[in-house]
């Protein structure tokens, strides 16, 4: 089985579109680990796109705060501004929808995946202070999660070696592949559709090949300035489009 794994797509229609065009023909089945919607402009057609897609998909805290499971109270003000514009842009069926959407982690047939950590759907995993607790943790042996916008992850080595998964800067398409070794222990992030935080602004995504036992990690560009004109047009913060360009 070979997995599509999609991550913060955050109502960013032209990343989704352009990540579905690579992705097309290399997957047997998709998996998303949450928040659809949030910062960009097209909440609703991004869950059109994604709720046929995903035969899993969990929410995020994007999801919660713009369906109103949450307040948005932890969020910073352009994060709240961003999720009040999603409240009064989406459909109800749309924002039921999301209240539906179940919290992780969901295991799957060798592997788990959730939004923030095993532990904690809203916890960032952003170092070892975070990770090697998860790692060492015998329930974990491979997790994908999102929330962080970082392409990458962490693992334990059979050695019991930390290490940081980075990732090349290359070109459109494959990015690298990671064999998931038994005896190792992984923190896997596909990175981040719609809003890419690793100094990378182009689309990110996974392939998981449970036969192979390989992730396979991918970036594509898209079309970034019809994307930021259409959060000038509805009335979004500058600096939530302006960071686009910039993968922060």
């Amino acid at each position: 089985m070979r997995y599509l794994l999609l991550s913060d797509a955050h109502s960013n229609l032209e990343a989704l579109e352009a990540c579905l065009e690579l992705a097309q023909g290399k997957y047997d089945e998709a998996l998303c680990l949450g928040d659809l919607v949030g910062y960009g402009p097209n909440p609703n057609e991004v869950i059109e796109v994604i709720k046929p897609l995903a035969r899993v998909i969990i929410r995020g805290n994007h999801d919660k705060a713009c369906s109103g499971v949450t307040d948005a109270a932890d969020f910073n003000p352009l994060a709240r501004m961003a999720t009040e514009w999603t409240r009064q842009a989406l459909t109800p069926e749309h924002c039921e929808f999301l209240r539906s959407l179940p919290s992780g982690p969901v295991m799957m047939e060798g592997f788990s995946i959730v939004h923030g950590s095993p532990l904690d759907e809203d916890q960032y995993i952003v170092g070892p202070g975070q990770a090697l607790p998860l790692l060492r943790a015998p329930q974990t042996q491979t997790v994908f999660f999102g929330h962080t916008h970082f392409q990458g992850g962490f693992m334990v080595t059979p050695k019991g070696r930390f290490q940081s998964i980075h990732l090349p800067h290359a070109s459109d398409g494959l990015v690298d592949t990671l064999s998931l070794e038994n005896s190792a222990r992984f923190l896997i992030n596909p990175g981040s559709v719609g809003q890419p935080r690793d100094g990378d602004w182009r689309a990110g995504f996974a392939i998981f090949d449970q036969k192979k036992n390989v992730v396979e990690y991918y970036r594509t560009a898209y079309d970034l300035a019809i994307t930021q004109q259409k959060m000038r047009k509805a009335g979004l913060p500058e600096p939530l489009f302006r960071r686009l360009e910039y993968g922060r």
